[in-house]
């Protein structure tokens, strides 16, 4: 199985996580399950392409684009379901469209996001953005956030379903959790964002374009 296989499985799968999620406890078991198998693929992905030596310009910009449905998805779903707040998907949502696009002229131009060939200009914003402890803790902290609230559906519709006794006060307590977890994700996300827009400013104010950058090849 090819890195871009697995990916493409990715994207699938999430869908068919917020679909169980929606259904009984066994179905929210199973999604929250398939939540932690496509958190566990995000890092598999990675690891065959450089196992295989399959690793590409193409590979890491299908990845990225992975990576953002997968998190769009979850951050959508658990704002409708009313866990988070609705404004945390929405400033996701335009950071991702603002990042991808800088990253898309600089791609065009033969630089990539990460990597040797990483967009980012100066030693700081490489770490913020392309290092791999930036991008290691940003993955894990998604993966907390996006298994706690799974995990809380899934222990809410268990609660219901076998009549559990458990302290409302807990529940409140792990909803209140999630809740400043999602916004602290969010702060990180934009802490990300920020330096991939300063290093791609130049695109905007030197008025380039990808049809500039082939004319000049």
């Amino acid at each position: 199985m090819t890195a871009n296989i697995i990916t493409l499985a990715r994207i699938l799968f999430v869908f068919v996580a917020v679909f169980l999620y929606g259904t009984d406890v066994r179905g929210q078991i199973a999604a929250f399950l398939l939540t932690l198998l496509v958190i566990w693929m995000d890092a598999l992905d990675g690891w065959v392409a450089r196992r295989r030596g399959t690793s590409s310009d193409l590979g890491a910009l299908l990845d990225i684009t992975g990576d953002r449905i997968v998190e769009m998805v979850f951050w959508v779903y658990f704002a409708v379901t009313g866990m988070i707040s609705l404004w945390i998907p929405l400033v996701v949502i335009a950071r991702g469209f603002l990042t991808d696009s800088m990253r898309s002229l600089a791609f065009a131009e033969g630089q990539t996001a990460f990597g040797e060939k990483t967009m980012m200009r100066s030693p700081l914003t490489r770490l913020l953005v392309a290092s791999r402890f930036s991008r290691g803790l940003y993955g894990a902290a998604k993966a907390v956030i996006f298994c706690w609230l799974g995990g809380l559906i899934a222990l809410r519709g268990a609660i219901t379903r076998y009549a559990f006794a458990v302290p409302r006060d807990l529940l409140a307590g792990l909803e209140l959790a999630g809740r400043i977890l999602a916004w602290v994700v969010l702060v990180m996300c934009l802490l990300r964002g920020l330096p991939v827009l300063w290093d791609g400013r130049r695109y905007l104010l030197e008025k380039r374009f990808p049809r500039d950058l082939r004319d000049g090849d």
